[in-house]
Formats: C-alpha cells, sequence, structure tokens
C-alpha cells in the first residue's frame, strides 16, 4: 500500500477520540432514561412448541421464567406455590404440558380458563375406577402478570442472554453483579472465525496481545494479561487446547471481565484480567447436516462438518460431530498452514439425571512461524511500522497436539437439590524451531536466535458440588459448594540450533529454518503444579428478587515443584501456599428491565519464592491478591441491551529493594466501559462498545516509575460492529467493524511507544435455498485498508498486525 493510500485510511486521532467518548457518553445518557414502549406491557406471543432449558430452582422462580419464555397470563395464588421447589424445565413443550411437567410432585396442577390463561390448582385425587365423584376444588385468589416472550439470543443471535458464572451456575445476564457477555456460535459462523481470538476481537475491553500466526495466542482484559492456557471448557480448567483454542465446536464463548477466583477458582497461569468459558455444542432436537467450505487469501482452502443427532425415548440422547481442516499460503511471505480439528459431544438429558461427554482433537503445523518482538536495552525509539506481509524473523516451524476429554454429569436429588461432577484430561504438545527476535535500532535492525523448542503438558481437571434452593421467611437462597482440582505436569527440551542470527524488518533476509536432524530429543521434567480449591456461596433474593445479594468464599491451596534444566532434578524451588478470596455482589432491579449492580472480588496469582542473592533468600509469599471494585448498570431495551459499568484493579508485584525481594509493587487499573449489542431498528444491529482505562504504575522499584503508565494499556478501545438487512433483497446481510486502539507504552519507563491502531473490516452474507437446501455464502475482508500497525503485550512484547485478509465460505443443510 503506498504512503498516500495510508493517509487517506488513518482517522486523526483526536477524532477517535471524540468518537469513543461520544460513545462512552451516550451510553451512559441512554442508561438514565428509558422509553415509554418498554414501559407497557408487551405483547402476548404465542408459539406451539418451544424448547426450554430453565434451571432447577423455587417453584415461583421456575414458573416466572417459564411466563416470561412463553408470554402467557398465569394465574397464582401464592400460598399454593409457597416453599415449593422444582427441577426446571429442559426439553421441548407445549405450554400446558410444560407447565405441569414443570409442577411435577408439587400437588398442584395447570388448567386453561376461558380467557385464555392458565390458573394453578390443587391436583384432583386419583379415585378408584368405580368412583365417579369428584371434588370441587375451591375458587384461588388471582395475582397475575403478563410478560412478553424472551428469546435465549438477542436480536440477529450474536450474543446470550443465560451464561455461566461458575459456582454459581448458570444466570441470565441482568441477574449477574459483573460484566460479561456470551458470544453465540452465530456470530463465530457469520465472522469466520478461525480461533478465539478473532471471537474476542468484538469486545472493546478484550485485546489480542501475540501475533495472529504465533505458536500461541494471549490476550488482555482490562489491561491484564489472559493466556490461552487459562481458557476453560464448561467451567473446568486445563482441558482446552493449551496454544490456540478453535471455534468451531463451540455453542457460546463467555466472556466475564475481571478476577474471578471465587467463580472458577484459580486459573492455571494465575491470570486475573478475566475469565473465558468454551460451551461446547449439543444435539438439538432437530436433526443436523452441515457441511461447508472455506478459503482464505492467499490460497487456504478448507472444509467444515457439522452433524448432530439425538435418539431414544424422549430424544434422551444426542450426537453432535464437529469437524474441519484447513491447508495452505497464508497471506505471509513463506508461510503454509495446516489445521484439523475434530470434536465429539455426547449427551443424554433424563428427568433427573444429565450426562455430556466431551473429546477434542487438534492439530495445527505452521511453516515459517511469526514471532514476537523484544525491545532492546540500545532501542531509543520505536522504528515505524514495516510491510504486514513480511515475515519475522523469517525462518521457524511450530507444530501443535492437544487430545481432551471429559465427562461430567448432574443429578436433581430433589427438586431443590442438585450435585454435579466432572473429570477430564488433556494432552499437549508442541515441537517448534523458533526465534526470539530482538530490535535493537530505530531502523528496524534485529538479532534472532533459533530455538528448538519440544514441550509437553499433561493436565488434569477435577470439580464435585452441589446447588441447594430454600427459603428462610421472605429470603431466598440458592447456596452453591463445589471443590475444584487441576494438575499439570510439564516436561521440556529447549536448545539452541543456530547462532545469533542479523536482519532488518525493512528488508529482510529469509533463512532455511536450521535443522534438528541428529539432536537429542529428550525432554526432562520442568515443572508440576496442583491446584486445589474449595467454595462455598449464597445468593440471597428479596422482594420478589428486586434485590439478589451474592456472598461467597474460595480456599486456593497452591502446590508447585520446580525441577533444575538441563537434568530434570527436584533442585528447584518448591512452593505450597494457600489463601482465601472472597466476593461479595449486589444486583438491584429498579423495574423489570434494569439491573444495577456492583461488586467486590478478589483474583490469585501464584506468589513467589526470593531468589538467591536477595537478603530473604527462599522465602515463600502466599498467592498474590489482585483486588477489584466494579459498579454498573444493565438495560434491557427487548431487542437491545447495553451495559455501562466503572472498575478498578489493583494488582501487586514483586520487586528488590535494598537487595530485599518484597511484594512491595502495584498496577492499578481503572475505567469505564460501554458494552451494547441487539437490534437497535428491524435489521439493524449493533455489536460492541467502547472503553476508557487508565493503566498506572502506583507502586515500583525505587520508585523509578511509579506514575507511569503500565506497559499494553490503552487508554481507549473500541470495537463496534453493525449489521444491516437491506430490504429490497431477502437473505442478505451486509456489515461492518471498526476496531481502534489508542497510543500504547512498550516499556515501564515510558520511553518507546506505539502509535495508536484503526481497522476497518467489512462483509457480507446471504442465505437463500437450492432445490430446498438452505444454503448461506460468507465473505469477510479483515483489514480492508491493509493498515501496517505494530501491537504489543503486557509484557512488552511487541508483534505486527496482519495483512487485509479475504474470508469466504459457502454452507449448506442436507
Amino acid at each position: 500500500m503506498s504512503h498516500s493510500v495510508q493517509a487517506q485510511a488513518k482517522l486523526p486521532e483526536f477524532r477517535i477520540r471524540q468518537l469513543a467518548g461520544l460513545l462512552l457518553l451516550s451510553g451512559m445518557l441512554s442508561m438514565a432514561y428509558m422509553p415509554r414502549a418498554y414501559a407497557e406491557a408487551s405483547q402476548h406471543a404465542q408459539t406451539s412448541v418451544q424448547t426450554f432449558d430453565i434451571a432447577p430452582a423455587s417453584l415461583d422462580q421456575v414458573l416466572n421464567a417459564y411466563a416470561k419464555q412463553t408470554g402467557i397470563l398465569l394465574v397464582i395464588d401464592a400460598k399454593l406455590t409457597q416453599g415449593k421447589q422444582s427441577r426446571g424445565l429442559h426439553g421441548q413443550y407445549e405450554v400446558l404440558p410444560g407447565l405441569n411437567a414443570i409442577l411435577g410432585g408439587s400437588g398442584l396442577q395447570a388448567v386453561t380458563q376461558e380467557n385464555g390463561s392458565y390458573k394453578l390448582q390443587k391436583a384432583a385425587p386419583v379415585l378408584p375406577a368405580a368412583s365417579s365423584s369428584v371434588d370441587t376444588l375451591p375458587e384461588v385468589v388471582v395475582a397475575d402478570a403478563k410478560v412478553k416472550t424472551e428469546n435465549q439470543v438477542y436480536a440477529g443471535s450474536q450474543v446470550a442472554r443465560q451464561g455461566k458464572a461458575g459456582i454459581l451456575g448458570e444466570r441470565d445476564f441482568l441477574d449477574v453483579p459483573f460484566n460479561v457477555t456470551n458470544y453465540t456460535a452465530d456470530i463465530i459462523a457469520d465472522q469466520q472465525s478461525r480461533s478465539i481470538g478473532d471471537v474476542l476481537q468484538n469486545d472493546p475491553s478484550v485485546r489480542q496481545t501475540s501475533a495472529r500466526t504465533n505458536i500461541n495466542e494471549d490476550f488482555s482484559i482490562r489491561g491484564f494479561t489472559v493466556a490461552s492456557q487459562d481458557i476453560a471448557l464448561n467451567g473446568m480448567y486445563g482441558l482446552m487446547p493449551y496454544f490456540r483454542v478453535p471455534v468451531e465446536m463451540a455453542e457460546r464463548i463467555e466472556v466475564l471481565k475481571g478476577p474471578s477466583s471465587l467463580l472458577n477458582g484459580m486459573p492455571p497461569s494465575g491470570n486475573v484480567g478475566g475469565s473465558i468459558n468454551i460451551v461446547p455444542k449439543r444435539a438439538a432436537d432437530e436433526a443436523l447436516s452441515r457441511f461447508g467450505l472455506t478459503y482464505m487469501n492467499d490460497s487456504v482452502f478448507g472444509g467444515t462438518a457439522d452433524l448432530g443427532r439425538r435418539f431414544g425415548e424422549n430424544n434422551s440422547f444426542g450426537v453432535r460431530l464437529n469437524g474441519m481442516y484447513r491447508k495452505g499460503d497464508t497471506t505471509i511471505d513463506r508461510q503454509k498452514l495446516e489445521e484439523f480439528m475434530g470434536s465429539l459431544a455426547l449427551d443424554y438429558r433424563g428427568e433427573r439425571l444429565r450426562v455430556t461427554a466431551d473429546f477434542i482433537n487438534q492439530q495445527e503445523t505452521i511453516n515459517v512461524v511469526v514471532r514476537q518482538f523484544t525491545a532492546g536495552a540500545g532501542l531509543t525509539s520505536m522504528p515505524r511500522a514495516p510491510d504486514n506481509t513480511l515475515n519475522y524473523p523469517g525462518y521457524g516451524r511450530s507444530q501443535m497436539k492437544d487430545r481432551s476429554m471429559v465427562l461430567r454429569g448432574e443429578y436433581d436429588i430433589t427438586d431443590a437439590i442438585m450435585v454435579y461432577a466432572g473429570v477430564g484430561s488433556r494432552n499437549s504438545q508442541m515441537d517448534a524451531v523458533a526465534g526470539n527476535p530482538e530490535l535493537t535500532s530505530a531502523n528496524g535492525n534485529f538479532n534472532s536466535m533459533a530455538m528448538w523448542q519440544l514441550f509437553e503438558v499433561k493436565s488434569e481437571s477435577f470439580e464435585a458440588g452441589s446447588r441447594f434452593n430454600f427459603n428462610t421467611g421472605p429470603v431466598r437462597h440458592q447456596v452453591s459448594a463445589g471443590v475444584t482440582k487441576v494438575s499439570q505436569n510439564t516436561n521440556i527440551h529447549f536448545v539452541p540450533v543456530s547462532g545469533n542470527i542479523s536482519n532488518n524488518i525493512f528488508a529482510p533476509v529469509y533463512t532455511s529454518t536450521p535443522s534438528t536432524s541428529g539432536l537429542s530429543d529428550n525432554m526432562v521434567r520442568y515443572g508440576a503444579t496442583t491446584l486445589t480449591s474449595y467454595a462455598l456461596a449464597d445468593t440471597l433474593s428479596f422482594l420478589d428478587e428486586t434485590v439478589q445479594v451474592t456472598l461467597g468464599a474460595r480456599h486456593q491451596s497452591v502446590e508447585q515443584q520446580a525441577y533444575s534444566l538441563p537434568t530434570g532434578d527436584k533442585s528447584g524451588a518448591k512452593y505450597d501456599q494457600g489463601e482465601v478470596t472472597p466476593v461479595a455482589g449486589i444486583v438491584f432491579k429498579p423495574w423489570e428491565r434494569v439491573s444495577l449492580y456492583a461488586n467486590y472480588i478478589e483474583g490469585l496469582s501464584q506468589g513467589q519464592v526470593a531468589p538467591v542473592g536477595t537478603t530473604n533468600a527462599g522465602q515463600t509469599f502466599s498467592p498474590y491478591k489482585t483486588k477489584q471494585k466494579e459498579a454498573g448498570v444493565k438495560m434491557d431495551w427487548g431487542k437491545l441491551a447495553t451495559t455501562v459499568s466503572v472498575f478498578e484493579i489493583e494488582r501487586p508485584s514483586a520487586v528488590t529493594t535494598a537487595n530485599t525481594f518484597s511484594v512491595s509493587g502495584e498496577q492499578r487499573n481503572r475505567g469505564a466501559e460501554v458494552n451494547v449489542f441487539g437490534e437497535i431498528a428491524p435489521g439493524v444491529r449493533l455489536l460492541g462498545g467502547g472503553a476508557y482505562t487508565q493503566g498506572k504504575l502506583v507502586k515500583t522499584q525505587g520508585g523509578a516509575f511509579d506514575g507511569n503508565t503500565a506497559v499494553g494499556v490503552p487508554d481507549w478501545q473500541v470495537s463496534l460492529g453493525g449489521e444491516w438487512d437491506p430490504l429490497p433483497v431477502n437473505g442478505l446481510t451486509l456489515t461492518s467493524r471498526v476496531i481502534y486502539t489508542s497510543k500504547q507504552y512498550v516499556d515501564q519507563a515510558n520511553n518507546l511507544s506505539i502509535p495508536s491502531i484503526t481497522r476497518f473490516d467489512i462483509g457480507a452474507r446471504y442465505k437463500t435455498k437450492l432445490q430446498d437446501t438452505p444454503v448461506t455464502i460468507r465473505a469477510n475482508i479483515e483489514n480492508l485498508f491493509n493498515r501496517d500497525y505494530w501491537n504489543t503485550s503486557n509484557e512488552g512484547y511487541i508483534y505486527l498486525g496482519m495483512p487485509r485478509t479475504l474470508l469466504l465460505s459457502a454452507t449448506a443443510d442436507f
């Protein structure tokens, strides 16, 4: 791209700041005023058969959720339901059978009235066949409410209403005292996402912090790192692929912002920016046979398959199979890619028992893998971003293999008590030759050294717990108790296979990947980690769920044995510490569709051992506590939802002062976020928002950098996408998205920085039928103007953004 075109593509930074500021302001103003249209009762929606997934709770709660989803007018005598529990409702039902399934075992039944409403009454006693007498039931006092049908996803199906909140179970986003977004399989398919990093670019508080075709994918949430190895599968850590997480098998990708040790336990890497959870696809009642073809320039071709079936009485048994294969030349010079993913999801859903089993196999091979740069000690200023199609360091390869399996079950002991347990394992392997380039001058010179890296991680994960509901007078309780355990054993082989290689980012000289033929490939033990935790939480509901208070605590134990290289013996440091992390959250609903929330929650990172050479060498420090305070307001406009939140996160760090090692450093991130998803007008949808973050180094070693901006924390981030269905062409949807990230510092001294980044994406999809076969054709262009730009991580690694990328696909349902 010429410099003139780049200049046209680049928006003036002050305009971007104005745009982001207006976005935040408009979001806050929108929360202050509620349209009169939503203050009125919604129109009743009739559906002959619907699919339900209502969790066990008190009978009143389940009936309320059912009435909201179906839109029925339900007449209830509160005396009849007081103190009763329900096991919820799962599956497909018509309105009356669904009501009676909820009431099973309660001694109540539902009947249809002349005006079309439904009334609860005591179930008639079962009489002998010879008797024809029937007792006349007394008339009941009515307390009715008419509620609009609420779908499980918002208009456009990009975001789901409900998601998992760790130990608290599945909750509607209005009932969670945290900032959450639950991305659906539809947005994954429509944006032709190849990994979880592509999906998370829709979130203004999340940024990818590693090169797209690097060995691994890492992220930043609210200015703190979240590693790919810390992504959960159905709330369990240590089971998803270690280096890059596929999305073809995902039904939902759930993002909860901020530390969350109480909800999910401490992640293996101790990350505190937020939690990311994958909910795998399950077979639906309707059979599915979906096949697709994909293309990515330069010449990466592939195919996908998605098959689902249910069997047995009441469709109790389900099978879902997903597959993906891609191979070809990427847009990066000399780079070739081959990817495979296969997943099998099995499930059983009985009246009280639910069991799932998931098997995932992923393999990825990249020839000439891209790596991140580090800033050399002599670098005085950052060079401009070079041609984004060039390859750095210009040699290398990587091969990843991940195999995971997990078995999980839930059982309703009574209508008020549910127990669950899960167990899983994962084996991750890496065989890579990669350079670790270091920028040495503003002219673009860099040095690298090829290293052969063999890496194997074996993980086992276990969880068990219970949720039970009861009332104490007017207060409803949902108590959750759980235990988790994650064990990881790591083996490694790490040796240089070249000397120092000098090169330049503006005129790279590509070299062949050094051979490892004849070299020893013996891996040695590198580390063993066991994370064990016990948690207890209670959500108290007052005033018919107008006020919900969540209180809880988790005790987390961290055990780690480090091994010395290259021998692999146990002479390394041993760590065994524990800590308790609390949570306090409140949700207040002054109106039905408005939720005010606040929380205090802590995150845990593994503490350290004072190194040799310090005055307190060998001293072991407890796990570091990161503390978050957050408040916000959520608004459900019917087809549109908005969230405005403010937060403060304080994370400690270790420093050495006067040759004494201590945990006395601190980084403090404060910010505000606006999130929006859904339909703002018929056929017009929005997804994304804006975020402002002030990342400050509050306490640094010797106070040298106190008050500086934290590394890799931009002031402004905007991710805003739109979809439009033009009326003249039925089935056509046009899409666009802007992703903006303001200036970022690369070092704590704030001497090195990278400029702001503005990226534009566009796309289109068309849904039609060919001989009664539903077909969807999609086309997306990422980085439309082919902008060259740097990006960075919270650790100061620097990488080049991806060039303009064309994505094409076609899927058909047979």
